[in-house]
């Protein structure tokens, strides 16, 4: 078993401390678009060699960059006039019966993509894939078999819990917005929304960018009513759940009386903004800068053996099962390092940061969840082909 050190935090926590800052970027985003057909490639073509060959064979498909349609919107409508553009990169296992990977592959990233933003349709978007052989020392290291692969690279992973009344506010705003039921009430309501919350004492402000369907907005007196909506259903359905104290919402604060947020799909990836992987949301699901964290980004990484995507996962998981064993813990930061080469199961070191108790009182108990759920790599591994784990 890998030595754990259970380390005295000191100083206040997030929590604690006179200002936090916390951000969101939501399933429209173009930064969350990358993410999403990294991720989406990376799971297809493990569901594709685990049924030809009874495996997940080598892979890391985790470069992506989304290029920026070109279209023209107003009150009720507008018009397309250049494709938004995804090109997917990276390197896999390209057997003689997968050689064309873009005949096989394309269609189920789209198919995702499109399942994210309600009104993007294959006219508005082109998708390419550029996946060539990987290289041959990290092909000799990678194995999905019934013992701990070697991990692939000396890499770091850091998780927390639990989180802060702002960090789940931030998170859960967007969640809630881009909900079915949201959805329902507000159609005119776009996938591309971004969240920024501040606090400074016990004083919380949202800042909400939030992209409207042209189509449905047809003018700016139904618009200015559709933010108003917004405020009034992120304070009721969302921040009372989590705060009590002075909360702010504001919607679209760069509209200005002759231009505002409009959109023909739903995403500013149509005209607006580019994106590109690990822009965006860390592996908790939010952009944290008052928390250590890695700049890893594991979208499109492959589940087996890439330690940065493995440790994302288990460095959270090991950090809640702590809180969840001991409440009054009031935070937890786990740090996990691997070696090239070694098993994944066994890291360089693992780190766990606690505050409001006595390391020595946890030490045994934080031990034995570490090992725990080093010995569930294989569930954590199918867990990124079930898609159970928050990725970004």
């Amino acid at each position: 078993m890998a030595e754990v050190r259970v380390l005295e935090g000191h100083g206040p926590t997030v929590a604690q401390k006179e200002v936090e800052i916390v951000e969101r970027k939501g399933k429209g985003h173009p930064d969350s678009l990358c993410d999403e057909a990294a991720e989406t490639l990376s799971v297809a073509l493990s569901s594709w060699y685990k049924d030809h060959y009874g495996k997940i064979l080598h892979h890391n498909v985790d470069k992506a960059v989304l290029v920026g349609g070109s279209t023209t919107v107003h009150f009720g409508g507008g018009q397309f006039h250049k494709k938004i553009k995804v090109i997917v990169a990276g390197r896999a296992t390209l057997t003689d019966d997968l050689r064309d990977p873009e005949e096989v592959l394309v269609p189920i990233v789209r198919e995702r993509l499109q399942s994210q933003i309600r009104h993007l349709r294959d006219e508005h978007l082109d998708i390419y894939l550029e996946v060539r052989p990987g290289a041959a020392d990290l092909q000799a290291i990678f194995q999905d078999e019934d013992r701990p692969p070697p991990a692939n690279d000396t890499s770091l992973a850091v998780g927390f819990a639990p989180l802060t009344p702002l960090e789940k506010i931030t998170l859960e705003t967007e969640s809630f917005l881009n909900s079915e039921e949201v959805k329902r009430l507000m159609g005119p309501l776009g996938e591309d929304i971004k969240v920024m919350g501040v606090r400074k004492d016990d004083q919380i402000r949202l800042t909400i960018a939030a992209a409207f369907l042209a189509s449905l907005v047809p003018d700016r007196q139904t618009y200015d009513r559709l933010k108003e909506q917004v405020v009034q259903l992120v304070k009721e359905r969302v921040v009372s759940r989590f705060w009590s104290g002075q909360v702010e919402v504001y919607v679209n604060t760069a509209d200005t009386r002759e231009s505002v947020y409009l959109t023909l799909t739903g995403t500013s990836a149509e005209s607006g903004d580019d994106g590109q992987v690990g822009r965006g949301n860390r592996a908790c699901g939010l952009i944290t800068p008052f928390r250590p964290m890695s700049l890893e980004a594991i979208a499109g990484k492959n589940p087996v053996n890439h330690v940065g995507k493995v440790y994302s996962i288990m460095s959270r998981l090991i950090a809640e099962k702590v809180v969840e064993q001991f409440p009054e813990v009031r935070q937890v930061y786990c740090y996990m390092v691997s070696q090239i080469g070694r098993p994944i199961n066994d890291p360089e070191a693992v780190a766990v940061e606690v505050w409001g108790v006595s390391p020595s009182a946890v030490k045994n108990s934080v031990e034995t969840i570490v090992e725990s759920v080093l010995d569930d790599w294989k569930e954590i591994r199918q867990g990124f082909l079930d898609r159970k784990w928050r990725i970004f």
